[in-house]
């Protein structure tokens, strides 16, 4: 976890947030609802009634996961005593047996692995085995990495050979297997993951198979409301109790009848046809992007590249027909998924943080699968747009979903009903020095510009990076002795020009290669490398300068609704209008004088950004900021697309 260290700069001060505020913030809350009880009274240590979903432990899963990243770069002595106290606990809640889920648990004792579709019980155990890996390479401590293997001897016992019925119905453990057979080398873990993957779309009538689940998941809940009501009954003073409210969203008039449509046919939870069969995104977007991701890592792990065609044309399909401009994925608010081909309506976009993060991981992935340089340029402009977005600068209110239009209901939140977002931003972004450099045999390859120290097997680099703000990038290179290597460096989609400079020296950059028209009008395809044969010596130095010019993206004629709109971007950013910085402005009618544009550096906005000014075509003054920053400064309307004429 530590061969890289994120020096300074912009993501730097986002990584200071996340381990000095939203890390602590988010425990608080987990405490208020009630989640962290929910443990206490599986473990017979607390009297009262669990509440939550029914899969409210992976957000204290993804907690844990996320709290040992964050210790990984910047260890703190009170966060370390909060995962000791917090894994103590899991140990005495778990069975003896390896299972650990405290709705059957606590409401069902004895009843194991039902409804499996829509109750989660896989992926919360998989969020239970993630944490337990990512604390071990933390910390080196076995503690939890204990209670990991045992939940996976639990699950490999019981479902090794199981049909297909007996797959989950949000991906996830997958990726939680193959994460733990890279650290213990244990084969049944990785064989495991194979057997899931493989069984996936192959139930035989499956509506009458989730209809049958979903009425029992009702019957179910009602038993817990029956049980919660007698509760109350002799605990009056829990009456008071109430989960933070959902996420809001708006939702087109046929969003019922699309989800149940999404849901008998499987596609909502990628049970319509085997893996080797979905080449096209559909169905839950986090889901889809944990699928894609835990395929990607099988086939690195184990040599066989059978699937890999099909994961390439899911991300073609995804890229071109399926994805917004900022690269976030999924355009229905019912089924917190994709629509059709270039059905992207900029209001109804539901991007949940979530779907964007699984982007990344489906994306560093294929990028280590395949080199291809495309992967790492939207895994990039995911990581600013889509992922960002998700928290606010201090780090304690969240958005779940992210259109791209708000007239005012979408705010900015400290929690909500389903907190699934928080804790895996936040591990996401402790994450991020693994996605900046890769070594292979006899190549170097500098996947993202961020200011950082990497040491590998020939020596150090270091890099210094003006970014997003400012494209100039300076990497110093120390290895060890004089060394022959490649050094590749990605050659952005969005830069132009590039000049790349090797100890002074000027490099030949390849032109971008054709590509078709893209539905957002962003294409990562014409990012490629610039691979750099040397061999290089101490003291070695590449200078890059980055054009960053402000495009004004098209939609492609087919998504409705955007003709004579543009999307205004400049380097990895995606720019909006909001409310605040526009009070007398009618965002959604305004016409924007292109040729007013002009980038500024604001020190006194939002912490310092790079904003765009400019004007209508009736002389309002515009002020454009980039799209993950709005919603800090309290409700407000926002547009990332605006007329041009």
């Amino acid at each position: 976890m530590t061969d890289c260290s994120i020096l300074s700069g912009y993501w730097q001060d986002r990584l200071d947030v996340n381990a000095r505020s939203a890390i602590f913030h988010q425990w608080e809350q987990l405490e208020q609802s009630g989640c962290i009880d929910n443990f206490r009274i599986a473990a017979g240590e607390k009297d009262g009634f669990r509440e939550g979903w029914f899969f409210a432990d992976s957000d204290a899963y993804k907690w844990l996961d996320a709290a040992a990243r964050i210790y990984a770069t910047h260890p703190n002595p009170r966060l370390a005593q909060m995962m000791d106290e917090f894994i103590a606990l899991l140990g005495r809640a778990q069975s003896p047996d390896g299972y650990l889920y405290t709705y059957n648990q606590i409401h069902f004792p004895g009843i194991r692995w039902t409804n499996l579709q829509i109750e989660h019980e896989l992926y919360c155990h998989g969020h239970l085995i993630e944490a337990g890996v990512s604390h071990y390479q933390a910390t080196g401590q076995t503690a939890m990495l204990a209670i990991a293997r045992r939940a996976a001897d639990r699950i490999v016992a019981d479902f090794w050979d199981a049909g297909p019925e007996q797959t989950d119905g949000h991906e996830e453990i997958e990726i939680a297997l193959l994460r733990l057979f890279e650290v213990t080398d244990h084969r049944p873990y990785q064989e495991m993951a194979r057997r899931f993957l493989e069984r996936r779309g192959r139930i035989p009538r499956y509506a009458l198979h989730i209809l049958r689940q979903y009425a029992d998941m009702l019957r179910r809940d009602r038993l817990v409301r029956r049980k919660r009501q007698e509760y109350l009954q002799t605990h009056p003073e829990h009456a008071a109790f109430r989960l933070a409210p959902g996420n809001v969203a708006r939702t087109p008039w046929n969003a019922t009848l699309r989800w149940y449509i999404n849901a008998l046919s499987g596609k909502c939870f990628q049970q319509h046809a085997p893996l080797h069969r979905q080449t096209v995104p559909v169905g839950h977007a986090v889901r889809f992007g944990y699928l894609m991701a835990a395929a990607a890592m099988l086939a690195r792990l184990d040599g066989n590249r059978s699937l890999l065609p099909v994961m390439e044309q899911a991300w073609e399909h995804m890229v071109s027909r399926r994805m917004y401009v900022t690269g976030g994925i999924g355009s229905l608010p019912s089924i917190e998924g994709f629509g059709r081909d270039y059905e992207l309506d900029p209001e109804y976009a539901y991007a949940e943080t979530c779907a964007a993060i699984a982007g990344v991981l489906w994306n560093w992935e294929m990028a280590q699968l395949t080199g291809n340089a495309r992967y790492s340029d939207l895994l990039e402009w995911q990581l600013y747009n889509a992922v960002s977005v998700g928290m606010g600068l201090d780090g304690t209110a969240y958005f779940y979903n992210n259109p791209l239009a708000s007239r005012g209901r979408i705010e900015r939140r400290a929690w909500f009903a389903v907190p699934c977002c928080p804790s895996n931003l936040s591990r996401t972004l402790a994450s991020l020095h693994r996605f900046i450099y890769s070594e292979g045999l006899e190549e170097l390859q500098i996947h993202q510009y961020t200011g950082s120290r990497w040491v590998g097997k020939w020596g150090e680099v270091e890099m210094e990076s003006g970014l997003p703000w400012d494209g100039r990038v300076r990497l110093r290179l120390a290895p060890r002795r004089p060394t022959p290597f490649t050094l590749s460096l990605r050659m952005p989609s969005w830069a132009d020009p590039i000049e790349v400079r090797v100890n002074g020296s000027a490099q030949m950059i390849p032109a971008p290669p054709p590509v078709s028209p893209t539905a957002s009008g962003y294409d990562p395809r014409l990012s490629q490398w610039l691979s750099l044969r040397r061999t290089w010596a101490r003291g070695d130095t590449v200078e890059i300068a980055f054009g960053m010019p402000i495009v004004l993206r098209r939609a492609h004629p087919r998504v409705r609704g955007h003709r004579d709109k543009v999307a205004l971007t400049r380097g990895p950013l995606v720019y909006c209008l909001e409310s605040v910085d526009n009070p007398t402005v009618d965002l959604f009618r305004v016409a924007l004088s292109p040729e007013s544009l002009e980038a500024v550096f604001d020190a006194d906005l939002l912490g310092g950004v790079v904003k765009i000014v400019g004007r209508g075509r009736r002389g309002e003054a515009l002020t454009f900021i980039p799209y993950h920053l709005w919603g800090n400064r309290g409700p407000s309307r926002m547009t990332v697309w605006v007329r041009e004429k």
